[in-house]
């Protein structure tokens, strides 16, 4: 007897995160046990939008104005992405049934100032639809954020569906601009424990100080901070934030991790080579989010790493000292690569929009309660 083949059920997710690098586009199928990238595609962001949506982080002259035609830049990007992905896969518009497209992060302020704040991703979900001619889900993480909760991380939920295993506790570590972790516990047989928060800065600090000082975009591999050595005392200084001992849920961007609070820090340490200052850097990423495994999963035996800061051998190196009874491992020995698994996420989310199913976790959030995420805008 013959088994006929699962029909396709394919979603796009679009993600351009913190690290303000590029654009990740995957087509993702979901007709399986677990869901499986057909296709990846991905774009650098040209200089001119890259420095304007890192201004936009900060308040400015025009500013309305200036985000509009950022977003509309982005979202060309994204739909050129969206045709790319169709074209190479042979794959036709009308089988896709969503695009998920996060936007690009520039404020992220939930529960401050009247209590509610806000979270604000640039974006034009109608302008894709129009040129793409697929329905889009758009503005994940504002409904989160009106129920009280932090916005972020979304990604666990979807962690747990593509790389939980079943009697092991284990821990999923996205390090893109902003480093988040999702913690599966091997002791919950109903999800109730899956747990996560942001650590602290992923790559942002150290891309941004490798830029200043040797005009290339990131330091590739960590080749430029393994010539340098750590500062314990700047070290100390930097990791002295509240942030890192705040208890979750919690969340974070650019809104305080960014070069004025970097340069604040550096006050007292101008003496320091450019090199060691970016060992330093690094260091604190894995410190910060070697702690956060330690502390909130010490029975992880396992640590899955995706994101930019993947590719970075030296802080994989370091964060593998930092932990030497926890595996360190790359998303893609798990059956996703490294820069494939944010977008990902995002098309799993926008299908759980899509039936009308619930994509944030309470506990990881601190929402009131579990919420249908994301606006539609149909094609």
């Amino acid at each position: 007897m013959t088994h006929s083949k699962p029909k396709p059920e394919f979603y796009i997710g679009l993600m351009s995160g913190t690290s303000m690098d590029g654009v990740d586009a995957v087509l993702v199928d979901f007709s399986c046990d677990r869901p499986r990238v057909v296709w990846h595609a991905s774009a650098t962001l040209l200089p001119a939008l890259r420095a304007e949506l890192l201004a936009l982080n900060t308040t400015g002259a025009d500013e309305l104005h200036r985000a509009a035609l950022a977003s509309n830049a982005l979202v060309r990007i994204y739909a050129s992405l969206v045709r790319e992905l169709l074209s190479s896969s042979a794959t036709p518009r009308t089988a896709v049934l969503a695009i998920g497209a996060h936007g690009q992060t520039v404020r992220h302020r939930p529960q401050h100032f009247d209590g509610c704040g806000y979270t604000l991703q640039l974006n034009n979900p109608a302008l894709l639809a129009e040129l793409t001619g697929i329905d889009v889900v758009a503005d994940f993480r504002s409904r989160d954020v009106a129920a009280g909760g932090q916005g972020a991380p979304l990604v666990p939920a979807f962690h747990l569906e593509m790389f939980g295993q079943s009697g092991q506790t284990m821990a999923v570590l996205n390090i893109g601009g902003i480093s988040n972790v999702s913690i599966l516990d091997a002791r919950d047989p109903v999800h109730t424990m899956v747990t996560g928060f942001d650590c602290g800065p992923g790559n942002a600090l150290m891309d941004y100080w490798c830029q200043r000082h040797t005009g290339q975009d990131f330091d590739a591999g960590g080749a430029w901070a393994a010539t340098g050595q750590v500062v314990p005392a700047l070290l100390e200084d930097l990791a002295s934030d509240p942030f890192f001992t705040q208890f979750p849920p919690k969340s974070t961007g650019r809104d305080l991790f960014n070069p004025t609070w970097l340069v604040a820090k550096l006050g007292h340490f101008a003496q320091a080579l450019p090199q060691d200052i970016q060992a330093t850097l690094t260091e604190l990423t894995a410190t910060t989010c070697g702690a956060a495994v330690e502390q909130f999963a010490p029975e992880c035996g396992l640590l899955i790493v995706c994101g930019g800061g993947a590719l970075n051998a030296r802080l994989m190196h370091r964060l593998a000292l930092r932990l030497p009874s926890v595996r360190v491992e790359p998303s893609a020995l798990h059956g996703l690569p490294v820069q494939q698994v944010e977008a990902a996420a995002f098309a799993w989310l926008a299908r759980k929009t899509l039936r009308r199913e619930t994509g944030n976790l309470r506990a990881v959030t601190g929402a009131r309660a579990e919420r249908i995420l994301g606006a539609i805008y149909p094609a």
